[in-house]
């Protein structure tokens, strides 16, 4: 078997498996909707009691979620390099320079929201 065939094959196994959750989904779930399960849901705090009550809704809170992505996307691709540092041989310091050429470029963004107070609460 070549290996394009084992990759169709694959393939149409994932698309059967995603096809058949959404099915079973659709066929399993209850089907009641009410006002709770229709509302906006923003992490755990109602939107309509909190602006009645405190004003505007606080934006720090989902400025830091997205730096915790930025950084945690950075360490899948730093783990990896560091345990095949090894295997890079002579060219280790090339490799060296990229990855903190890299974490230099994430370090940029991470500086500047510090300095904006983003992580004050």
């Amino acid at each position: 078997m070549s290996a394009s065939v084992a990759l169709l094959i694959m393939g149409a196994v994932a698309l059967v498996v995603a096809v058949g959750g959404l099915a079973a989904s659709a066929v399993l779930s209850p089907n009641k909707f009410s006002r709770t399960k229709v509302a906006t849901y923003e992490c755990g705090i109602d939107p309509m009691a909190f602006q009645a009550s405190q004003g505007r809704f606080p934006i720090k809170y989902y400025l830091v979620a997205m730096s915790f992505i930025v950084f945690d996307v950075e360490v899948v691709f730093l783990y990896p390099w560091a345990v095949s540092i090894a295997e890079f041989g002579a060219v280790a310091q090339i490799a060296l320079f990229g990855m903190l050429t890299f974490v230099e470029l994430l370090a940029v963004p991470f500086l500047y929201e510090w300095a904006r107070g983003g992580f004050d609460y």
